[in-house]
C-alpha cells in the first residue's frame, strides 16, 4: 500500500480543529445530560429518555445541548471528509454522520412530548402525542440509523485498509447501538430498554470520539 498525505486544500490545523469537535461532542453531551438527569426533580434514568429533559422550565439546557452537539457532530463530519478522502467511505461516512448531527438540531426544534411523570407534575402514562413529539421521534430515528450505517461503512474502510481492530470496533458499536435503538423503539415492550439505550448512546459517542482522535493524530492514511 502507498501512503497518502492529507489534501493541501485545507490546512492540517483546521482539519484537526474539525475533528476535535468530534472528540468533544460526545463527552460534553453526555456530561450535560447526566448532570440534568441526576439533579432535575422527577427524572428517572431507568424510565425517561434524555430527550424528556428538553421539557419544563430548565428544558432550554437540553435544547442547547442538542444544538451544540449537533453542530459539533456536523463539524466532525467535515473533518472526516478531509481525513478519509480519497477512498472507501470518504463520501458516505461524513454524509451519514452529518445527517446524524442535523437530526440533533431537529430534535432541538421539535421537543419530545412530556410523559411518564416528567417534568414534575406531568401525569403518568404515555401522555398526548403532538406533532412536535412525532417529528422528534422521526428525525431521531433517521439520525440514529444514519449513525449505525456510518459505523458499518467506516468498518468496511478500516477492513480494506488493513486495520481489523478498528473494523471490528466499528461493527460492534453499530450493532450494539442498533439493538439498543430497536429496544427503545419498541415503546417500552423490552424490559430495561431505556438503560440499554443509554449504554448504546455511550458506546456511539465513545466511538465518534475515538475515531476523530485517531484521524486527528494521523499525518497520513492508507490508500487502497
Amino acid at each position: 500500500m502507498t501512503q497518502l498525505a492529507f489534501s493541501p486544500a485545507r490546512p492540517i490545523s483546521r482539519r484537526r480543529l474539525l475533528l476535535g469537535s468530534g472528540v468533544l461532542a460526545g463527552p460534553v453531551y453526555v456530561a450535560v445530560a447526566l448532570a440534568q438527569a441526576f439533579t432535575r426533580e422527577g427524572f428517572d434514568l431507568a424510565r425517561h429518555p434524555w430527550s424528556f429533559l428538553a421539557n419544563g422550565d430548565l428544558g432550554w439546557i437540553q435544547t442547547l445541548n442538542f444544538v451544540l452537539t449537533g453542530l459539533a457532530t456536523i463539524a466532525a463530519a467535515a473533518g472526516l471528509r478531509d481525513a478519509l478522502a480519497p477512498g472507501r467511505g470518504a463520501r458516505w461516512v461524513p454524509l451519514l454522520l452529518g445527517t446524524f448531527g442535523a437530526s440533533m438540531l431537529g430534535a432541538a426544534a421539535f421537543p419530545a412530548d412530556p410523559a411518564m411523570g416528567f417534568p414534575a407534575g406531568t401525569p403518568q402514562g404515555p401522555g398526548v402525542v403532538t406533532l412536535s413529539g412525532t417529528l422528534h421521534m422521526a428525525v431521531g430515528g433517521v439520525g440514529f440509523l444514519c449513525a449505525v450505517a456510518a459505523c458499518y461503512v467506516l468498518a468496511s474502510r478500516h477492513a480494506r485498509d488493513g486495520r481489523p481492530g478498528w473494523a471490528w470496533y466499528s461493527r460492534l458499536t453499530g450493532t450494539l447501538f442498533l439493538g439498543a435503538f430497536a429496544g427503545i423503539a419498541s415503546g417500552g415492550a423490552v424490559p430495561g430498554a431505556n438503560v440499554t439505550f443509554i449504554v448504546g448512546i455511550l458506546a456511539l459517542w465513545s466511538w465518534l470520539s475515538l475515531v476523530s482522535l485517531d484521524l486527528s493524530r494521523s499525518s497520513s492514511i492508507e490508500r487502497h
